[in-house]
């Protein structure tokens, strides 16, 4: 069976940088399960997938624009020491979710709090190598999740969905 929309496909995968760094692998996190044609993975991986059958394998490189998007400097701003509860110990570094976005502390200039609310891997190559291990139809079930979870979908994100940290997991 080859991989089309309302198909749930299985995969195994490894996530690298540039630098052949791992970012993220099934081998932690276990095998990925996902509905096809429904934005649940990154534009360039979904659109990969697309045909193939179990048993294959592949390398594919995903540029940032069919990934998390370049680095947008909309995403980058500065807010006062004042607006963080008194005892917070910020750091840079330190991660946070806020209005629904994740934020990291890029800087901290006396009581200016730098934050970055890019993607952690906008603007990268992502590095993929996957092994298709299960193609099946889709129960009725698992598309009326599929479908309430990204129907309700508020990120606002044109990339590819909510998706998670790779867009695998």
């Amino acid at each position: 069976m080859k991989i089309v929309d309302d198909c749930l496909v299985t995969l195994e995968y490894t996530l690298k940088d540039d630098d052949q760094n791992i970012l993220d692998s099934s081998e932690q996190m276990g095998p990925l399960d996902y509905v096809h044609g429904y934005r649940q993975l990154i534009p360039g991986l979904e659109k990969a997938l697309a045909g193939r059958e179990v048993g294959e394998s592949f390398s594919l490189t995903v540029p940032p624009q069919q990934g998390y998007g370049e680095i947008d400097p909309r995403a980058v701003f500065e807010a006062s020491r004042s607006q963080f509860p008194p005892e917070a110990q910020l750091e840079v570094g330190m991660e946070f979710e806020t209005s629904g976005h994740h934020v990291v502390i890029t800087e901290i200039d006396g009581d200016i709090i730098r934050l970055d609310a890019n993607h952690p891997l906008a603007g990268k190559n992502l590095h993929f190598d996957i092994k298709i291990t299960g193609v099946r139809d889709a129960t009725p079930e698992e598309l009326e999740e599929v479908q309430q979870v990204f129907a309700g979908c508020s990120c606002g994100s044109d990339q590819g969905g909510c998706g998670g940290c790779s867009g695998c997991h």
